[in-house]
């Protein structure tokens, strides 16, 4: 497990390097240096930064959970793919200088919008139930229950 947890921690640092570096280009953004919308790069930075926090929150409570090592690498790709791909589709809508939050008939818009949910909302969604159900029991209460020996996936 603390393989895992080791990851999940590296994933989240990574993340808030990324958000470090988003902060230079917001910079650029605000200056004029780079054409894109600074509000967009503004919110890619805080995206980064809430995934890094999110990372290190699932990496922290991970041996709390009732999943065995399996289960919690699923649950860090589960949710390491919605942290970071929300901060890259945020950039890129930034300097689309497009909303992404509705269907327009845009292509670049409509384009971000699905983005958005295929690979932020819904699976942060799905990380967030997984988390939580993980979280409302013990390992053993849940080994008990569905008959698997102790220590399996």
């Amino acid at each position: 497990m603390i393989n895992v947890q080791r990851q999940a921690a590296f994933l989240g640092a990574v993340l808030l390097i990324v958000s470090f570096a988003t902060g230079g280009l917001l910079a650029m953004a605000m200056t004029g240096k780079v054409s894109a919308d600074s509000h967009g790069i503004l919110a890619a930075h805080l995206n980064a930064l809430f995934g890094c926090f999110w990372l290190c929150a699932v990496a922290f409570t991970l041996p709390l959970t009732r999943f065995g090592e399996i289960g919690a690498r699923r649950l860090v790709l589960l949710t390491a793919i919605p942290a970071c791909a929300n901060w890259l589709i945020t950039v890129v809508k930034a300097f689309l200088h497009v909303a992404g939050v509705g269907l327009t008939g845009n292509g670049g818009n409509d384009a971000v919008f699905a983005a958005l949910n295929v690979f932020v909302v819904l699976p942060s969604f799905g990380a967030a139930v997984v988390w939580a159900y993980g979280l409302a029991g013990t390992r053993a209460e849940a080994e008990r229950l569905s008959g698997r020996s102790p220590g399996s996936a």
